[in-house]
């Protein structure tokens, strides 16, 4: 179930930010990265900011009431594109077929928005990336973006082109 978080919510989404990442990064990442980009990312102020503007969206994912991951995402990041910054679950929820019902639900926000496609950002080492691929996500660049700090995040950039119906 897709909850739409709202002020209330920072602390959940900060909670299972630290949850998932930990688990997710700690083979890619450097702790100090994780803590840093953690800090950076998900600060109460940087959340609040993000559900300030009207394109922006954080949903919790509950598995009978229990939250085990979110979704961060925006409207028209580009032209006629929802740009999925954030897709986390915690360790204990993963496998189970939410990222694929969290991507499809997205991927609804985004037609409903009048977009035409959906664009995010993953570790060059994460994983995650065969699991976009499977979902019809494609490599259209990579980059390396310095976050600061002496931090690069060295990433592919992925797209999904909605099939107009």
């Amino acid at each position: 179930m897709f909850v739409k978080a709202s002020q209330e919510d920072i602390k959940t989404i900060r909670d299972l930010a630290e949850r998932s990442w930990r688990h997710a990064y700690k083979n890619i990442l450097s702790q100090e990265q994780i803590d840093y980009m953690l800090g950076k990312m998900y600060s109460e102020v940087t959340i609040k900011d993000h559900l300030k503007n009207p394109d922006y969206r954080y949903y919790i994912i509950q598995d009978n009431d229990t939250p085990v991951g979110f979704v961060g995402f925006e409207f028209h990041a580009e032209e006629k594109t929802t740009k999925l910054h954030r897709i986390y679950f915690i360790k204990e929820s993963q496998g189970k077929g939410f990222g694929r019902h969290a991507l499809h639900f997205v991927i609804e926000q985004a037609i409903n928005s009048g977009d035409q496609r959906l664009i995010l950002t993953v570790n060059k080492n994460n994983p995650a990336k065969q699991f976009y691929e499977s979902q019809g996500f494609k490599i259209y660049e990579d980059a390396v973006f310095d976050i600061g700090q002496g931090f690069v995040m060295d990433d592919y950039l992925m797209e999904f082109i909605i099939p107009k119906i």
